[in-house]
């Protein structure tokens, strides 16, 4: 795994603390870093961080959506159904209400985005080894 110093070259935000409530929800080890604190404000915005080979599990945000802003590194975002995209600072994702997805990074790169996200999230199956795996002989 990459060490912290690593995983903070290249990224204009702080690392944030390893991401322990929500580390049910993803394979790896992943940062969080809240940037907007206000309960006046309806989205939460933060910056996720991802070791090489770490991703979360397929999700879907109900009565919202989640946009995603990579600022460093390489990783994967996929919709059921689709193929998979491979993301690179500068690339942005729109993920709409209802949709079935998961992102991460890739086996030999951290990856860092910031979360645009409103809505619940509803966790469920993590991506498994082998479908990961298949993902990166692409």
């Amino acid at each position: 795994m990459a060490q912290n110093s690593d995983l903070r070259k290249g990224v204009i935000f702080p690392l944030g603390d390893k991401n322990d409530a929500y580390q049910k929800f993803f394979v790896g080890q992943s940062y969080l870093k809240s940037l907007v604190n206000d309960p006046q404000v309806n989205v939460s915005v933060g910056v996720v961080t991802f070791e090489p080979g770490c991703r979360n599990n397929w999700h879907i945000h109900h009565a919202g959506f989640q946009i995603l802003l990579v600022t460093g590194g390489e990783g994967w975002y996929q919709e059921i159904g689709q193929k998979p995209r491979l993301l690179k600072k500068g690339d942005i994702v729109v993920t709409h209400d209802g949709v079935k997805h998961w992102h991460g990074a890739t086996k030999d790169s951290w990856f860092a985005h910031i979360a645009i996200t409103a809505g619940k999230p509803e966790w469920l199956e993590p991506v498994s080894d082998a479908d990961y795996a298949n993902l990166e002989e692409k």
